[in-house]
């Protein structure tokens, strides 16, 4: 038996008004409102008037633009998804996908920093209603890193060509994990495409661990970054916080020098207990990286 479509030339409509296509919102959405999700962005974003109400009803439009990401959505288009079958008995003001467009497009920076707020707020809230993060009470991490998100246009504001020769937007994220659990967002600053990866990220790891702190992560906290993060800056905010840190030193001259003094009998191979044998080369798939003997300090001096 074979298929008579081609699979990218299916689809499903529920526009049956008796039919549900996203039922999972239900919970998420009170889930939501439970955390006082709709009454942070009332307070916090604050959008310039405008003749055509584009900045008006801030919390409803967000919430629209969160359950439509979570039921998939990943254009403006997608978000019509939203008012098939029997969404609109089911959701109340639920906002056309060209409304929520225009709602976007009016934000600057300073109102994405607005949203910033929000979200810093509202993990400790969610924190306190859902078991997350499990375990952090004992152990947690929190990664920092950076990505570019390349996009088109020249009137956008911050657009410029970062690290990796894309055209984009810069945005620091901190995942905050556990043992037990999957990384999930605990902090997001947006920045101009061309930004160096370390800038800022002192006062951004400060946030991140205040909100980490605040959601639950009241053991040990490690904070992880890789080598374009490895400054002073960023050592003592963490110091500052409490927090202990795993951040990849960069290979410059004068670590290669201090590096060659080690005899090479002062070194201990790391064991991997998932990595994945090479019969090949007799090894470990995972770089063999190796310990000093003599280097007793805290993990949280270096």
């Amino acid at each position: 038996m074979q298929s008579s479509h081609a699979a990218g030339r299916v689809s499903a409509r529920f526009d049956d008004p008796n039919l549900i296509a996203y039922g999972g919102l239900v919970p998420l959405v009170r889930l939501a409102e439970r955390c006082g999700l709709p009454g942070l962005v009332g307070e916090l974003v604050h959008l310039p008037a405008s003749a055509n109400g584009t900045g008006a009803f801030p919390a409803s439009k967000v919430m629209a633009l969160v359950a439509g990401m979570a039921a998939g959505a990943d254009s403006i288009e997608d978000m019509d998804r939203l008012r098939h079958g029997a969404m609109n008995p089911l959701f109340r003001e639920v906002r056309a996908p060209s409304t929520l467009g225009s709602f976007l497009r009016s934000f600057t920076h300073g109102h994405v920093k607005q949203l910033h707020a929000v979200t810093r707020r509202l993990l400790p809230r969610l924190a306190a209603h859902a078991p997350l993060p499990p375990g952090a009470d004992t152990v947690a991490h929190l990664d920092l890193d950076d990505t570019i998100k390349p996009v088109h246009g020249y009137a956008k504001q911050g657009v410029g060509y970062g690290y990796n020769k894309i055209k984009g937007l810069n945005a620091l994220i901190a995942t905050l994990s556990t043992p037990l659990a999957a990384p999930m967002i605990a902090a997001t600053r947006l920045r101009k495409g061309s930004v160096n990866s370390a800038r800022g990220a002192a006062s951004f790891a400060t946030e991140a661990i205040t909100t980490a702190r605040a959601s639950g992560a009241t053991g040990i906290l490690i904070v992880r970054a890789d080598s374009a993060y490895y400054g002073a800056e960023l050592i003592a905010a963490r110091k500052a916080a409490d927090a202990r840190f795993s951040i990849t030193v960069r290979h410059n001259a004068s670590v290669k020098t201090a590096i060659a003094t080690i005899a090479e009998d002062a070194w201990t191979p790391i064991k991997y207990p998932r990595a994945i044998w090479d019969h090949d080369e007799n090894r470990n798939t995972d770089p063999i990286t190796r310990v000093n003997h003599s280097r007793t300090e805290p993990m949280d001096q270096g």
